[in-house]
């Protein structure tokens, strides 16, 4: 009975997702349906140290419980992050560390070479600006143009931007902070030791894929070269001095620096490493400004950004989890796990199915963050059922979750970009699905590797 109304629930959620309703309304009001499902059939939503005494009321204060514990925790440290990214941009600095990467770009005369070439710069920057939304229209407004003028055809430009974030990593990401701290694993220890070896692997291939996929496409549309001239500015004037290029470096610097992975014995979080850049960023401006007033005032956009965390990704976190604990407690989580076994599929059969399926999700809703924040939680559960280390289940899933969202035309950064070149955007996915597909294959080759 408990399957019967977890799968009606699922369909139901997926159905209103892609409808485009809330995300955290969908998943909040399932997972409560869920718990009360649940408690209906006699199993009380929350464990004796955690219930308020009802159990009829622990399905509200499930919320209540999930949510005091990730907004100190995994919430702060999202929202620290998002609020640097928002100083970042008021300062312009994300502009001056293009301007610097991107110089060896206009000595590039190959169309085709060049696109490549600025593939590897946006992977290069997306360690430093870990929103797929905003780095796409960063890179729409500085390397669009330049790919253009060289002769690059305006589709296989957005091909290429549309993957600028194709895989979360780094200790910036939001999907990566989570997939960090479910695996137990301190942020840069999960990107070096985990994430690393396959964002450089799948990166480097798939400079090449985009070699022959773009001039593939080029030659299929009946591309001939572009009608329209972009003119280059030559300096932006609201750039600020190119020394401001090392600022979205500095958190990563420090992060990395103070880790167990140089044996420090210091130790520096990733709060601590944000609001440590915000500041030496705030002396840059006023030792360009002059103006302590202002800088003073500059530090509202850093906690303006960390509200619209809260607001987005942080609520969109706990929902998950109650819509997850409502799967659990009703008896759906092992109900899978038992018909995955039951298929008599090898360890790695399994992990790809449920690779498969989030990626799907992905797909679907257009957003990575909701299809992680979703699944990501119930992931514990499965891998010690399975008897394996969670971080050999959840890292391909993470990884997996932004290939969906790359080849969804729904997808915010896609329609953004789309909607700057006045394309569809179904023509900026199908640029991207084929190189989606072949980092898919690599994804899938290192879970028969690593597992």
């Amino acid at each position: 009975m408990g399957t019967i109304i977890a799968l009606i629930v699922i369909i139901w959620v997926i159905y209103m997702i892609i409808k485009k309703y809330l995300p955290q309304a969908i998943l909040f009001t399932a997972g409560i349906v869920l718990l009360l499902a649940a408690f209906l059939l006699g199993v009380s939503p929350l464990d004796a140290k955690q219930s308020s005494g009802s159990a009829f009321l622990d399905i509200y204060h499930t919320i209540t419980v999930l949510l005091s514990s990730r907004v100190a925790g995994l919430g702060l440290m999202i929202m620290s992050i998002a609020g640097f990214a928002k100083y970042m941009e008021y300062v312009g600095a994300s502009k001056s560390l293009f301007a610097v990467v991107a110089a060896p770009l206009k000595l590039i005369k190959s169309p085709y070479i060049l696109l490549v070439f600025g593939f590897y710069v946006s992977q290069f920057l997306v360690l430093f600006i870990p929103s797929h939304a905003g780095l796409g229209l960063l890179l729409m407004v500085t390397m669009y143009p330049i790919l253009i003028r060289a002769g690059v055809s305006k589709l296989s430009a957005l091909g290429v931007i549309g993957c600028a974030q194709y895989m979360d990593v780094g200790p910036g990401s939001g999907n990566a902070i989570l997939a960090a701290k479910i695996c137990n694993l301190d942020p840069a220890v999960y990107f070096v030791q985990y994430q690393l070896p396959i964002f450089a692997t799948t990166t480097i291939i798939l400079g090449g894929v985009h070699y022959f996929v773009q001039k593939w496409w080029d030659k299929r549309e009946g591309f001939a070269g572009n009608e329209e001239t972009i003119n280059l500015v030559e300096e932006d004037k609201t750039r600020p001095p190119l020394i401001y290029a090392i600022l979205p470096i500095i958190p990563m610097l420090f992060i990395l620096g103070f880790s167990p992975l140089f044996h420090s014995k210091i130790k520096m979080d990733v709060v601590t490493a944000m609001f440590l850049s915000t500041f030496i960023a705030m002396i840059f401006e006023y030792v360009r400004t002059r103006d302590l007033r202002g800088t003073f005032q500059s530090l509202k956009h850093m906690f303006d950004g960390m509200g619209a965390s809260f607001a987005t990704v942080v609520t969109l976190i706990v929902s998950g989890e109650v819509f997850a604990a409502g799967l659990t407690k009703i008896g759906a989580v092992d109900a899978m796990i038992k018909g995955a076994q039951g298929l008599g599929l090898g360890i790695q059969f399994l992990i790809i199915i449920f690779c498969l399926v989030i990626a799907a999700c992905a797909f679907l809703m257009g957003s990575g963050n909701a299809a992680f924040f979703s699944f990501s939680a119930l992931a514990p559960k499965i891998a010690v059922a399975m008897k394996i280390d969670i971080v050999t289940l959840l890292l391909p899933m993470q990884i997996m979750t932004s290939f969906g969202r790359v080849v969804s035309p729904i997808t915010a950064a896609i329609v953004a970009i789309a909607g700057v070149a006045g394309v569809s955007p179904v023509q900026v996915v199908k640029r991207t699905a084929f190189p989606m597909i072949a980092a898919a294959l690599i994804n899938i080759a290192f879970i028969f590797i690593n597992s």
